[in-house]
């Protein structure tokens, strides 16, 4: 059951963003921090990555777990309207998967950091590692 009107509800949705959210500015400003050069949403790849390191030919998206169906606690199951947001959250995974393929077949290296990995500071070992 929802807490709120289904007015509010709405009012509070129309404000969540797909760009320039505060987990892609954390892992913006560690990129930056190590000296590392960046395009955003770079609109002739495939799903328009996050974070283009266009010298290593690498895409960093950065995937809510709620919107992106990732199995931890911030990837709850929705407690209203639950058939609407489980079909809007799998076409997203299955729009996700395609965008994925699309990339790594153009030659790109793909690292997706979770919504998870910033609030346990796992984001900052997964990017040293890969970049």
């Amino acid at each position: 059951m929802d807490t709120f009107t289904k007015k509010k509800r709405s009012e509070i949705m129309s404000k969540i963003r797909s760009k320039n959210t505060k987990p892609e500015i954390m892992v913006r400003k560690f990129l930056f921090s190590r000296g590392m050069r960046y395009r955003l949403h770079v609109g002739n790849l495939p799903g328009k990555p996050d974070i283009v390191l266009k010298k290593h030919k690498t895409a960093i998206q950065v995937r809510g777990c709620f919107w992106h169906g990732h199995r931890c606690k911030l990837g709850s199951s929705p407690k209203s309207n639950r058939n609407y947001w489980l079909k809007k959250i799998m076409m997203n995974k299955k729009r996700d998967e395609k965008n994925d393929r699309k990339l790594k077949y153009l030659g790109y290296r793909l690292l997706i950091v979770r919504e998870c990995d910033l609030k346990k500071n796992k984001y900052k070992k997964k990017l040293n590692s890969f970049c």
